[in-house]
């Protein structure tokens, strides 16, 4: 296959199999979005849709999110990990919001990754899916995935961010990131992974299949 064809692959495969990716997250705006995102960091997605709920039901604008201490915030987060750094930065950037922005979450990389506790991924994240401004979030599926299929070194997940823009056409990122998320759960774990039933990966990754 040439790299054009896999490119075309990828996409129409991903396509195929989810038409319509919903964000995995639990959110009904960019601020709560932005406060989701950032306590997925090292957990899962499914784990922090536990305890958002009752975060939210709490504060769920800045607003809110300040009256309460941050020995409050952390005790709810806890079961998410790295509860006592997570949540400084929730209520610091919750500060900085209604200081700053006058309550409203930033439309701007720069504005979003001088919050405590946001950082790229983060950014671009409530980016591309609260604000529809191209972006290509790298998480450890799509870092992943990339390495499988040969688009990237896998040095690290800068690199793999630069590959994957310079790669896919930019009018796809924000939809085709949360593709691929999904694809590297359903289909492309790193555990307990299957080569048979990764079709993308048998038909255009690496020769071995070990990366």
């Amino acid at each position: 296959m040439t790299k054009k064809e896999k490119i075309d692959f990828i996409i129409d495969t991903l396509e195929k199999l989810y038409p319509n990716p919903a964000i995995p997250l639990l959110h009904k705006d960019p601020y709560t979005l932005l406060i989701a995102v950032l306590l997925s960091a090292q957990s899962t997605d499914a784990r922090v849709n536990t305890i958002t709920p009752t975060l939210f039901s709490k504060a769920d604008n800045p607003y809110d999110m300040v009256k309460l201490t941050v020995e409050t915030i952390e005790a709810i987060i806890k079961p998410v990990g790295l509860s006592p750094v997570k949540s400084k930065g929730i209520y610091g950037l919750s500060k900085m919001i209604i200081e700053l922005h006058d309550g409203k979450v930033p439309q701007s990389f720069e504005a979003l990754e001088a919050f405590p506790s946001v950082g790229h991924k983060t950014a671009s994240v409530v980016m591309s899916q609260a604000f529809n401004v191209p972006a290509f979030p790298v998480d450890t599926h799509i870092h992943r995935l990339m390495v499988r299929w040969d688009l990237t070194s896998g040095k690290n997940v800068i690199q793999t961010e630069k590959d994957a823009k310079k790669i896919f056409p930019i009018e796809i990122w924000n939809k085709l990131h949360l593709q691929i998320i999904y694809y590297g759960r359903e289909f492309s774990p790193a555990r307990g992974w299957d080569i048979e039933k990764d079709i993308i990966t048998k038909t255009i990754g690496r020769k071995n299949f070990l990366k």
